[in-house]
C-alpha cells in the first residue's frame, strides 16, 4: 500500500516536522511539501526518505500562506492508496486526494483563537489588508475542509478547537517524541521552541533577568516569510547577558543540551500539545511550564516539575525550587516520557489508516 503525507513546509524543523518524519518512516510513506531545506532533512537523518517538493512559496508574510495553499490545491498525485495531510495549508490538497485524513496540530491560529493577537502585532498600515486576507482565506479553507474525511487531533486541547472552529469530530493520537538520555545536571536551563510570538519568549528573558546566577539557553529557528523574524529582532534588543540564543541545531547537539541541562522552561500561550516538554522529561529533566493548553495534559504538577501562572514571579519561584534538588524529579520524568514513544504513535496511526481504507 502506498501512502503520501502532505505537509506544509520543511523550511525549519519543529514538532510537526519531527512527527511527519517519524510517521513517514513508520508507514513507509512519501512526503510531499513546499518549502524544503535539504540541510534540515540531513539534520533529521531522513536523506533515505522520498520527499517531494511541489514548489517554493513566496517567503513573505501572507503571500507565503497564499502561495502554499495554491501549490497544494494544484498538486496532483493520483498513484497513492491513502493520503495524510499535516498542517494548515496542506488541507488544500484534500479535494483531489482521497481517501484521506487530516492530522491536525492546531486550527489556523491567526484565523481563529489568536486572530486579535496577530492583528495587534501587524504594522498599522497592514491591519486592513490582514483582516481582508483572513476573511477570504478562512472561507476558502473551510470550503476545503468539506473534503477532509477524518481528523486526528494531537491533543484533547486541539480536539476541542477542531470541534469549535472546524465543526468536525476528531480522535486524539498524541505525537511521538524522541527519547533522549540523561547525562548530568548542568549549570544551565533550556528552552526549545520556534521563535514565534505565541511562545512568549519575552517571559523567559524577564525571568532570567531576575535570576542573574542562573543561565538559559534558548534553541529555536526563525521561519522566513512570517512574523517570527520581526519578533526575534524585537525581543532580542534587550536580552540579558545570562541568556544565549542558538539557531536550529543538529540532533547530536540538541541531545547533548537536553542531556546536560538543569531543567526546562516552556511559556507558550495555550500550546497545542508541547512535544519539547516530554523530550526534556525523557532526559530526566524537570519542567517549569505555564498552566495553559496542552501542557496540562503532559505535566504532572509537582512530580515532573511545576505548572505555574504566566507571571515572572511564579516562574522564578518554580525554577528556584527545582534548582535546589533537580534529582528528585528525574525518575518520574523519564517514566512519564516513555508513554509517548514512536512505536505507540505509529501503531495507532496505522490502525486508523487501515480502518479508513476498509470503510472507504
Amino acid at each position: 500500500m502506498k501512502i503520501a503525507i502532505f505537509h506544509d513546509f520543511f523550511g525549519t524543523i519543529g514538532g510537526g516536522e519531527k512527527l511527519v518524519i517519524e510517521l513517514a518512516r513508520g508507514l513507509k510513506a512519501d512526503i510531499i511539501t513546499t518549502d524544503l531545506d535539504k540541510k534540515n532533512i540531513t539534520r533529521m537523518k531522513a536523506n533515505d526518505m522520498k520527499i517531494i517538493s511541489i514548489g517554493k512559496p513566496i517567503l513573505f508574510p501572507v503571500l507565503k500562506q497564499i502561495t502554499a495553499s495554491a501549490l497544494f490545491s494544484k498538486a496532483d498525485f493520483p498513484k497513492y492508496d491513502f493520503y495524510i495531510m499535516s498542517g494548515n495549508w496542506a488541507i488544500f490538497a484534500a479535494k483531489k486526494h482521497n481517501p484521506n485524513l487530516l492530522y491536525c496540530h492546531t486550527p489556523v491560529r491567526m484565523f481563529y483563537q489568536a486572530y486579535d493577537f496577530f492583528k495587534s502585532i501587524a504594522p498599522w498600515w497592514s491591519k486592513p489588508f490582514f483582516a481582508i486576507w483572513v476573511k477570504i482565506h478562512r472561507r476558502l479553507l473551510e470550503k476545503q475542509l468539506k473534503h477532509v474525511q477524518r481528523v486526528v487531533a494531537n491533543s484533547e486541547n486541539c480536539k476541542r478547537r477542531v470541534k469549535k472552529y472546524y465543526k468536525k469530530e476528531s480522535v486524539v493520537v498524541n505525537p511521538p517524541i524522541i527519547q533522549y538520555k540523561f547525562r548530568k545536571f548542568g549549570d544551565f536551563w533550556l528552552s526549545v521552541n520556534r521563535i514565534y510570538p505565541h511562545k512568549r519568549i519575552e517571559l523567559q528573558l524577564e525571568t532570567f533577568r531576575r535570576l542573574p546566577n542562573e543561565k538559559l539557553i534558548i534553541v529555536g529557528g526563525v521561519t522566513k516569510g512570517d512574523h517570527s523574524e520581526a519578533y526575534q529582532k524585537k525581543i532580542m534588543k534587550n536580552k540579558p547577558e545570562n541568556v544565549t540564543l542558538l539557531d536550529e541545531l543538529s540532533e547530536a547537539k540538541l541531545e547533548k543540551l537536553y542531556g546536560e541541562c538543569k531543567g526546562f522552561i516552556a511559556t507558550a500561550e495555550n500550546e497545542d500539545f508541547g512535544m519539547s516538554l516530554l523530550e526534556a522529561m525523557s532526559a530526566g529533566k524537570a519542567v517549569v511550564a505555564v498552566d495553559k493548553g496542552g501542557y496540562k495534559e503532559t505535566m504532572v504538577n509537582g512530580k515532573t516539575g511545576f505548572l505555574v501562572k504566566s507571571e515572572v514571579d511564579e516562574i522564578v519561584k518554580a525554577i528556584k525550587k527545582i534548582s535546589l534538588n533537580p534529582t528528585k524529579f528525574r525518575k518520574t520524568c523519564e517514566k512519564r516520557a516513555e508513554k509517548y514513544s514512536t512505536k505507540i504513535f505509529v501503531e495507532k496511526m496505522r490502525k486508523i489508516v487501515y480502518d479508513n481504507i476498509k470503510n472507504s
